[in-house]
């Protein structure tokens, strides 16, 4: 049994689409949760702000949520062309709320599937979040989940997916 981390960057459809996830994994016996980054609302990622405490984001339950999941699932709109606000903003948080050495630890070698929602297809921001997930050292797997207003995501994708990461 797996334990998975359903990280959406926007509510809505990926919130959603994420919620499929976690019914498909816990249909499987594994245990998961969805993280929804808009909900978090961290503050804008700036080096002052890092720096100033009283402005400065507390990413400590996120890290521990990712930490604690044996795979991820991020779950993302395209935004023209490439990844949304909310998820460069929640690693720049935690890439620096902790040591480089931590967090290149909680990344490396992390099973990753990626899904996403969107009205452009999606196959950009896909292609934007392996790219930088692979980049912090996540082993992000070959299938992908795409929708959108047009295109159902295909049920058999999605558990090809969970059996994919839960190994």
């Amino acid at each position: 049994m797996a334990r998975f981390l359903m990280i959406t960057a926007t509510s809505g459809a990926n919130r959603e689409l994420a919620d499929v996830f976690v019914s498909a994994a816990t249909a499987k016996g594994h245990d998961a949760e969805v993280v929804d980054l808009a909900e978090l609302d961290l503050p804008m990622f700036t080096i002052a702000n890092s720096k100033d405490p009283e402005k400065a984001s507390d990413a400590a339950g996120l890290v521990s949520a990712m930490t604690e999941a044996d795979a991820w699932v991020v779950i993302a709109p395209e935004y023209n062309g490439s990844i949304p606000p909310t998820l460069n903003n929640a690693l720049a948080w935690m890439s620096t709320s902790m040591d480089w050495k931590s967090f290149q630890t909680l990344c490396t070698g992390k099973p990753v599937g990626l899904a996403t929602h969107s009205g452009g297809g999606g196959a950009h921001v896909i292609m934007a979040m392996r790219q930088q997930f692979s980049y912090i050292g996540a082993d992000v797997i070959g299938r992908a989940c795409m929708s959108g207003r047009d295109k159902e995501a295909n049920p058999e994708t999605i558990d090809a997916m969970i059996d994919n990461l839960a190994r």
